[in-house]
């Protein structure tokens, strides 16, 4: 292909500023080329909660949304999942502790279904008793949450560590805990639009 060919392919091309739902202020998520605005509908854009709130300690969670809609020269989202970075969890693991793992599949007050992942690290070995109260800990606030709220209310708080704050308080009581977090979450279905196709994050 001649260079100008390539060049009149990209100059064909208009760009779309992406933004976050207004549940995360519409930030600015970046721009992305596009030829026909329709492409983009579906597209999964990859950001960390650090470009969103500018605090540094931030960095070491992804979240990923996915573009519902094009208006003009702008891209609006929904959010559709998020992770800490490999490093991060890799940096809370210590030897002779216990990390409970607990995963539930939700469905908010609004009808979306979600699948949760909440972690607990311990300051020392546990029980498989004491394993299995912490993980009872963490369905009942993660189920009790999202019956009371929407979905934008859910990933806000679980997002910005409300939920986590609430299974620490609880399952401290079981034993000591250095950290909980919901380390993971992917928007599976929703039943208010099912129209709506909900691709795999890239």
């Amino acid at each position: 292909m001649s260079a100008k060919k390539v060049r009149d392919k990209w100059r064909s091309k208009a760009w779309y500023t992406v933004i976050a739902p207004s549940y995360f202020g519409n930030v600015e998520l970046g721009s992305i080329p596009a030829d026909e605005p329709e492409k983009l509908i579906g597209r999964v854009v990859e950001a960390t909660l650090y470009d969103i709130t500018g605090d540094f300690a931030h960095q070491y969670l992804k979240i990923y949304f996915q573009i519902t809609n094009i208006e003009g020269k702008t891209a609006h989202t929904m959010f559709k999942g998020h992770e800490y970075s490999r490093d991060y969890l890799r940096s809370l693991v210590r030897r002779r502790t216990t990390k409970v793992d607990g995963i539930f599949n939700i469905l908010t007050k609004d009808g979306y279904k979600l699948r949760v992942a909440v972690c607990a690290f311990t300051l020392s070995r546990i029980k498989t008793s004491q394993e299995e109260a912490i993980r009872k800990v963490m369905a009942k606030i993660v189920e009790e949450k999202s019956k009371t709220l929407t979905l934008d209310q859910f990933v806000q708080e679980m997002v910005l560590g409300k939920i986590a704050s609430d299974v620490y308080n609880e399952a401290k009581k079981v034993v000591p805990l250095r950290h909980v977090g919901v380390r993971k979450s992917k928007l599976l279905m929703s039943v208010a639009k099912p129209q709506m196709p909900l691709q795999k994050a890239e």
